[in-house]
């Protein structure tokens, strides 16, 4: 434990601790200004699409309008910015910015075009009310381009907050054991999500994994208002710890005084699927999590969606098959393709198909090793900060390439097209890895093996064999058809981010 001066601000031994019968006052403390927040930026990128929209489809129009309707015509336009900055206030289009790392501007598109379309409406009914007519192609037109120009401004923006370490939140962690290091290892590992871990928070540390032994355990709970303003902290996640109920309780309650972001690990965290929901019992929050329920009729929709984009995909891509099938022949001898023996749905055993792209009667036993030295929630990643087996000598030159960009993957299009596996689902996995498995994780089984899943878009090769495999059985437990959706537009961006899906 590092040791620090003492706090510079009052602490507590306890947090129900009283001054004269009263609870002690605490100083708010004003939020940070030197620091450039995502907010701001999107409020930025926010104007300059509303002005963009204007200049290419509002102000041709107005221009062109009778001169008596000119300024009305104008004006009509402006009056849908108003609509759309307090309908995004209202929606979180601001808020979420800030407060949910890693969040995407595809979360915000159902967002984004509900409250547009409130924005055009409103500049519709003010033309109308102005000149005394209305113009459907023009507004429709309007409402595109407005669209459009917000997207791109978010992404525009997204990225840049990314990018740029002025835009980080400084992070503490409240609790040092093995869940806050865990929550420690996802951050350090993920820089997208745009958070800065400045050290952790806890009395009684548990001694610290390999990859966050630099990171430093900054004090106790009771010290937490001069760790706040000493280190400018901008975000709390406060996980297990061996600390007093009350005394975390009080530490909560003291934090949303600082105006500090608080982020809560709920207890039973390994259970909690991605469609979770917090619903309210006379004032206390309860985390809901549905039953599993797959209707046919749901389930013959997700086959139809697999039927449908396969199809279509396989014939877009024929050429590209043409071409990477005569590279592979080209770059070592051996098949075009790669068959292996994989678990789907129920357990059932199929011949998953793959471009090949090591050399061919390559050895899988180094392959069996790793997956069960990763299995290890404590295992560390490997040098590129991956938990991913490097075996540069048994891939091929060209089968290097296929990997980074998943290319190696499409065949699996055969694969959806028999019912063998489906476009979203757990990874199909091989038979000797469920010799490792614990009793909740056959629960993959419950739904079909997938091309990609709910592990390849969160975490990639950034996560150990077991968070892979409780991801996977999160998707099983929560499936629904607008998850398969959410994942399948959110595979795009996790393959243009690099990494191997196998």
């Amino acid at each position: 434990m590092v040791d620090w001066p003492q706090a510079d601000a009052i602490t507590f031994e306890s947090a129900t601790d009283l001054v004269d019968g009263r609870a002690p006052r605490r100083t708010r403390v004003a939020p940070r200004t030197d620091r450039i927040t995502a907010r701001d930026l999107f409020l930025a990128a926010d104007c300059l699409a509303f002005l963009a929209a204007y200049l290419v489809i509002a102000l041709p129009y107005a221009s062109s309008a009778p001169a008596s309707q000119r300024l009305g015509a104008a004006f009509a336009f402006w009056a849908a910015a108003p609509v759309w900055f307090i309908g995004a206030k209202i929606t979180g289009l601001y808020d979420r910015a800030d407060q949910h790392p890693g969040h995407s501007t595809l979360d915000d598109l159902g967002r984004i075009f509900q409250v547009s379309i409130a924005a055009t409406w409103a500049s519709a009914i003010t033309l109308w009310l102005a000149t005394g007519s209305g113009n459907v192609p023009t507004e429709l037109s309007f409402w595109g381009v407005m669209a459009g120009c917000l997207v791109a401004g978010r992404v525009i923006a997204r990225t840049a907050v990314r990018r740029h370490a002025g835009f980080a939140q400084n992070t503490v962690i409240v609790g040092a054991g093995e869940v806050g290091q865990l929550v420690g290892r996802k951050i350090v590992q993920h820089p997208e999500f745009g958070l800065r871990l400045v050290g952790f928070v806890d009395a009684d540390p548990k001694e610290m994994r390999g990859d966050l032994s630099e990171v430093p355990v900054l004090g106790s709970p009771v010290d937490v208002e001069g760790l706040v303003r000493r280190h400018r902290i901008d975000r709390a996640i406060v996980a297990f710890s061996n600390d007093n109920h009350d005394l975390l309780v009080g530490l909560v309650r003291d934090l949303r005084d600082l105006n500090v972001q608080i982020d809560l690990v709920p207890r039973l965290f390994e259970a909690v699927g991605p469609v979770a929901g917090v619903h309210l019992v006379e004032g206390m929050p309860l985390v809901g999590l549905p039953p599993l329920q797959q209707s046919r009729m749901a389930r013959g929709a997700k086959r139809l969606v697999d039927i449908v984009v396969a199809s279509a995909a396989l014939v877009l891509v024929s050429p590209l098959f043409a071409f990477v099938a005569l590279r592979i022949k080209r770059d070592s001898p051996g098949p075009v393709f790669f068959r292996q023996e994989r678990l789907g749905e129920g357990q059932r055993p199929f011949t998953v198909l793959k471009f090949r792209t090591m050399f061919a009667d390559t050895d899988d036993a180094p392959h069996r090793d790793y997956i069960r030295k990763i299995m290890d929630s404590g295992a560390l990643p490997n040098e590129n900060s991956l938990y991913k087996l490097e075996r540069p000598k048994d891939i091929t030159p060209f089968g290097l390439w296929l990997r980074r960009t998943s290319v190696d993957e499409l065949p699996q299009l055969i694969n959806v097209l028999r019912g063998e596996m489906s476009l979203v689902g757990p990874r199909p996995c091989l038979s000797y890895e469920t010799e490792l498995f614990e009793p909740h994780h056959f629960n993959r089984f419950l739904v079909p093996a997938g091309m990609t899943g709910l592990w390849q878009v969160a975490a990639r090769a950034h996560s150990t064999m077991k968070e892979a495999l409780d991801l996977d059985v999160a998707y099983a437990r929560s499936w629904s058809l607008g998850l398969d959706l959410w994942v399948l537009a959110r595979t795009p961006l996790s393959v243009l981010r690099g990494g191997d899906t196998t």
